[in-house]
């Protein structure tokens, strides 16, 4: 595994199945092969484009990956055979939700912006493109697919709902919400 994946994705090692693990830990090092953002780029941008934040790129994914293995492992605990929680698949979907963003963005003046790429083809389907060539199953790259708004025209595995609303709760906040 790649030592500088590792050092973005500790949680690499969360994932119990090896071959996912090195299957999503390849899907991020071919990624960074293809994009012009750097391991540094990801620790510095912000994590949207949509609306001004200071929160990196990568302080948001880790959050996400966080919140959605805690909301995971509570659906076990709480609901156990009624509504099963495969937590590999999971993590590694929330590990690799926005993977495409390095397809998806290009640097201009020190900022991230969506490249020419990305107004074509947004992070979802970049991000199931490259997994699939990395051997990712389908159930994992549903979550790439159905993470962001594309996902709302399909349905959601209970894998993908949990990583969905991780991602839309640590995004909304920062576009809306009432202040009192």
């Amino acid at each position: 595994m790649n030592a500088k994946v590792l050092e973005l994705w500790p949680e690499l090692e969360w994932i119990q199945d090896e071959n996912l693990r090195e299957q999503t830990a390849k899907t991020w090092e071919l990624a960074l092969e293809r994009s012009v953002l750097t391991v540094e780029d990801l620790q510095t941008i912000p994590f949207t484009l949509l609306v001004p934040v200071k929160v990196t790129f990568m302080a948001h994914k880790r959050a996400v990956v966080h919140i959605a293995r805690d909301a995971g492992n509570k659906c076990n605990e709480f609901f156990k055979d009624d509504l099963p929680v495969n937590m590999d698949v999971v993590i590694a979907g929330a590990i690799l939700a926005d993977v495409g963003k390095l397809l998806e963005y290009v640097m201009v003046d020190g900022k991230s912006v969506q490249g020419s790429y990305g107004k074509y083809l947004r992070h979802p389907f970049s991000g199931v493109s490259i997994a699939e060539e990395c051997g990712v199953p389908a159930e994992v790259c549903h979550i790439i697919a159905t993470h962001a708004g594309e996902g709302d025209m399909v349905k959601r595995t209970t894998e993908a709902y949990l990583v969905h609303h991780a991602d839309f709760m640590t995004f909304l906040p920062f576009k809306s919400r009432l202040q009192i």
